[in-house]
């Protein structure tokens, strides 16, 4: 059964350059409709191929650059992007990192969502990043909560965490959008957080994030359009 396009699903361009989007995408064609772009393809022309998905086949771009400076040099970045009309912008989640990127974001449509912990992470990781004691799970609200009451449109989080998240004061009419994304019987790559599609959504997120089980299926195509089987079933 093919189904149509849902935005619910954000496929992870982690490809080389725009001329392997743009292959992706054409093998893809009508059954996704959301494209992630991130900083692995920044300098393989990967803001030309948001502006070509964009304004030429109409598909919406969530551009993951995850940005990290002072406040000053944030705004102007997210000021840049903002011109070019896309829909997602990652930022790091710290309170003044999210002000700084929606006051670059004024009066445009750019949605800023706050990444809170990656979902490549474990409480290892975080010792070895001196990151303070404590549940990850509690730490990623934590910082969630923060980055909404400093303006956030959203945030980055894992499944795991997303109905916590949900049921924050602060998270209404706010996006979750979580990676960290994998159909049953998919390889876990380097994600360590990780749900199925259809426990991502049913735990309160809005979007899921699916890379490598996508592009790198024999079929594409139809990689996609089983996890929106799985979604249309929820």
């Amino acid at each position: 059964m093919s189904l149509p396009a849902d935005d619910r699903l954000i496929v992870a361009m982690d490809v080389p350059n725009a001329v392997a989007g743009l292959e992706l995408a054409a093998q893809l064609g009508d059954a996704v409709s959301f494209y992630k772009i991130g900083l692995g393809m920044l300098t393989g022309g990967g803001l030309a191929l948001a502006n070509e998905l964009k304004a030429e086949q109409g598909k919406k771009i969530f551009l993951d650059m995850k940005f990290f400076d002072i406040g000053a040099t944030v705004e102007a970045a997210v000021r840049g992007i903002a011109r070019y009309d896309l829909d997602f912008l990652t930022v790091h989640g710290d309170p003044y990192v999210v002000k700084a990127a929606k006051e670059g974001a004024a009066g445009k449509d750019l949605k800023i969502l706050a990444v809170t912990i990656l979902t490549s992470l474990d409480r290892a990781d975080l010792d070895g990043a001196m990151i303070r004691a404590g549940e990850i799970a509690d730490l990623v609200v934590e910082r969630a909560g923060k980055a909404f009451a400093a303006g956030a449109d959203g945030v980055i989080a894992s499944p795991r965490e997303a109905a916590l998240i949900r049921a924050l004061p602060e998270a209404a009419g706010k996006l979750i959008v979580t990676p960290g994304v994998r159909p049953a019987g998919a390889a876990l790559g380097d994600q360590k957080r990780v749900e199925t599609p259809a426990a991502a959504l049913t735990a309160g997120a809005d979007h899921i994030v699916v890379g490598r089980p996508v592009w790198r299926a024999e079929d594409p195509r139809a990689a996609a359009q089983a996890i929106l089987r799985e979604i249309a079933a929820i």
